[in-house]
């Protein structure tokens, strides 16, 4: 009988099989879950800390005001087979920046002559239709672009905006 009280005193030391497994099971699930919402977290913090390093790059580089600069109005004779016909215009140019306005209010007298020229070589029934005052306006910005000086850089004018255009 000696050997039955070592038996139940064995049994009483060890802890039952099923315990152990469910305790290792509820670890190994709180280590998955920590390490999936660790990740979760992870993954939110650097997306939105890439979001803001895009909403940065957007900021550094805002969008640049359209600078406008208003020309005087023209008053030019038309070329014309049906009697004398005049055209009474204004214009705004639109350029790249302040750089711009300052350099062709400087050669102003150039860019008006240059204008003048180019106008009064029009015949009217030519730029009374859209597509002839379209034409006008990329030759007056061609006109406008053109450089001041013998070797210098192009006059950077991207629109023209008339704001009368009257035939007579």
């Amino acid at each position: 009988m000696a050997k039955a009280p070592a038996k139940a005193a064995e049994a009483s030391d060890a802890p039952p099989a099923g315990k152990s497994k469910k305790k290792l099971l509820i670890i190994i699930a709180a280590v998955v879950f920590l390490l999936v919402a660790a990740g979760g977290g992870a993954a939110l913090f650097l997306s939105k800390k890439s979001a803001a390093g895009k909403e940065k790059e957007h900021k550094a580089e805002p969008a640049k005001a359209p600078v406008f600069l208003a020309l005087e109005p023209f008053t030019v004779n038309l070329q014309s087979d049906g009697g004398d016909k005049y055209l009474q215009i204004s214009m705004t140019l639109q350029v790249q920046d302040e750089e711009q306005v300052t350099l062709i209010k400087a050669n102003m007298p150039q860019v008006r002559s240059r204008l003048l020229l180019l106008l009064s070589s029009k015949d009217s029934t030519e730029i009374l239709s859209a597509e002839g005052k379209e034409k006008l306006v990329s030759d007056i910005i061609e006109k406008v672009a053109q450089p001041f000086t013998a070797k210098g850089e192009p006059q950077k004018v991207s629109g023209v905006f008339f704001t009368s255009f009257v035939v007579q």
